[in-house]
C-alpha cells in the first residue's frame, strides 16, 4: 500500500466524519427544546377561566412553566407554576385563573437550554366567562292572574258553614210546645200559683168583658120590656 493510497483513504475518512458530525449536529439542533415550541391562550371551562399552555417539543425535554399577571406599574402577581414534558402531538397544562377581559399575562419557560418568555405576552379576550345564567324576566302579560268565576265563589261560600265569632255562645234551640207529650206529663207552661183564679191564669185570653157586655144588654132589654108592659097595663085600667 503506497503513501498516496493512505493519504487518499485518510482524506475520505475525514470528509465522512465531518459530514456525520454536521448531520448529527443539525439533527440535535432540530430535536432540541425551543421557546417556539410553547404557546399559551386564555379559555373558559364552563364558568371558570383557565390559561392553557401547550408544549409541542418533539424531544420531550422536561420544562417548567410559570404564569404571571401583569398589573399596573409593572407589579406582577404569580398565578402558578407547573412542570411539563413536551410531545410531538402537544402536551397541555392548565392554570385556573378567573381572568378579566383584556388582561395581560407573562408566561415564562425554563428548560435545559431555554429560559425565556413566550412572546408576545398573553392578552385575554374582551369578554369574560359567564358566571351564571339568569332566566328571562317574566312580564305581567306573560303570566295573567286567574280570575275566579261568580259561580265558583257562590258555591264555595254556600258550602262553607258560617263560623260564629269568637267568644259568642251558640244559641240553643227553644223548647217546643208539642201536643204529642205523653198524658200525665206536665207541659212547659208554668203551673198556676196557689189561690189564683182562672181569670188571673188566662190573662188577656179571658172572655169576661164579652160576658159582662151581654149581661148588661140583657138587663137593659129586660128593663125596657118591663117598663113597656107596665105602661100598657096602666092604659088598659084607665080605659
Amino acid at each position: 500500500m503506497t503513501r498516496r493510497s493512505v493519504r487518499r483513504s485518510a482524506r475520505v475518512l475525514g470528509v465522512a466524519s465531518g459530514s456525520a458530525a454536521l448531520v448529527l449536529g443539525l439533527a440535535g439542533s432540530a430535536l432540541a427544546c425551543d421557546i417556539k415550541d410553547f404557546s399559551a391562550e386564555a379559555r373558559c371551562d364552563g364558568a371558570q377561566g383557565v390559561i392553557v399552555v401547550t408544549d409541542s417539543d418533539a424531544s420531550a425535554t422536561d420544562a417548567t412553566v410559570g404564569v404571571f399577571l401583569e398589573g399596573d406599574g409593572g407589579v406582577e402577581t404569580k398565578v402558578g407554576e407547573q412542570p411539563v414534558k413536551g410531545s410531538k402531538e402537544g402536551a397541555r397544562i392548565s392554570f385556573s385563573e378567573q381572568w378579566k377581559p383584556n388582561a395581560t399575562y407573562r408566561v415564562h419557560v425554563k428548560a435545559r437550554n431555554v429560559d425565556r418568555d413566550i412572546k408576545p405576552d398573553l392578552v385575554t379576550p374582551s369578554t369574560a366567562c359567564r358566571t351564571e345564567s339568569r332566566p328571562p324576566k317574566q312580564t305581567a302579560s306573560a303570566t295573567p292572574k286567574p280570575i275566579p268565576t261568580v259561580s265558583a265563589t257562590v258555591s264555595a261560600s254556600a258550602s262553607a258553614p258560617a263560623s260564629a265569632p269568637p267568644g259568642s255562645a251558640t244559641p240553643s234551640p227553644a223548647p217546643s210546645r208539642s201536643s204529642s207529650a205523653p198524658a200525665g206529663t206536665p207541659g212547659n207552661a208554668p203551673s198556676p200559683a196557689v189561690g189564683d183564679s182562672n181569670l188571673a191564669e188566662t190573662g188577656a185570653d179571658s172572655h169576661t168583658p164579652l160576658i159582662v157586655g151581654v149581661a148588661a144588654a140583657l138587663v137593659v132589654v129586660g128593663g125596657g120590656a118591663v117598663y113597656v108592659g107596665t105602661r100598657r097595663r096602666g092604659a088598659k085600667r084607665g080605659a
